[in-house]
This record gives C-alpha cells, structure tokens and sequence, in this order.
C-alpha cells in the first residue's frame, strides 16, 4: 500500500470544486443584507416598543394600524423570519447530515414561513381593516 505525500498542491488546488458556488453565495448575501435590514427596522421597533409602554389594547391597535408603523413592521416580521432560517440553516449544516439534515431543514423552513406569514397577516390585518 503506497502512502499519499500531503503537500501543498494537494490541500489547495483551486480547479477542485466543493458545492454549489452561486448558491452558497446567495446565502451568504441574504444572511449579511437581512442582518443589516433588521439593524435598520431596530429603530423602528424599539420606537414601538415604547410607545406601547402602558397603552391599553385599542391604543396598541391604533399604533400598529397606521400604515406608517403597521407596513415596515410586517416586513421586519417576513424579514426576520428570512434571516432565523438562514441562521437555523448554518447551525444544521455544521451538526447535522443526511436525512436527519434534511428533516430538520424542511421543519426550519415550515416554521420560518408559518411565523413569517401569520405575523405579516396579523400585521396588515391592523393595518388596512382595523
């Protein structure tokens, strides 16, 4: 049995691929661009969050139902629920593999899509029929 010499052609050899380039690109961007756009809505909530401070149910609806509050905060929610699979996403990929991985993948996108769904909708129902 002959013994492979490791070397350095061996370790880095830039003609070897591994995965899919453009979409591990895609991933990488949406997790960054997400990461950003949820900095930016953290004004945006953090206003919210205070002004409900103490408000009673229809002052909480009144806030949320102004198309000026109730509209980037259903995007804040869609937008959230992009970056949490995202993140869930990097966490399976380095503990998981096979089937397992892709069960709990397919669980990760159901959930991120249920929540990011039903809290837009519950949003914009506020927002354009009180």
């Amino acid at each position: 049995m002959r013994e492979q010499l490791i070397t350095k052609d061996t370790i880095a050899d830039p003609r070897t691929r591994y995965g899919a380039a453009k979409a591990s690109t895609r991933h990488f961007m949406t997790q960054r661009v997400t990461g950003a756009i949820n900095i930016v809505f953290l004004l945006l909530l953090l206003f919210v969050v205070v002004r409900l401070a103490g408000a009673d149910r229809a002052g909480a609806v009144a806030l949320i139902g102004t198309p000026w509050i109730g509209l980037p905060l259903a995007l804040l929610i869609v937008n959230v629920a992009i970056h949490i699979r995202n993140g869930m996403r990097d966490v399976l990929e380095d503990y998981f593999a096979g089937s397992t991985y892709t069960l709990l993948m397919t669980l990760t996108t159901l959930f991120s899509v249920v929540v990011g769904a039903l809290g837009a909708l519950c949003v914009l129902k506020l927002v354009f029929w009180g």
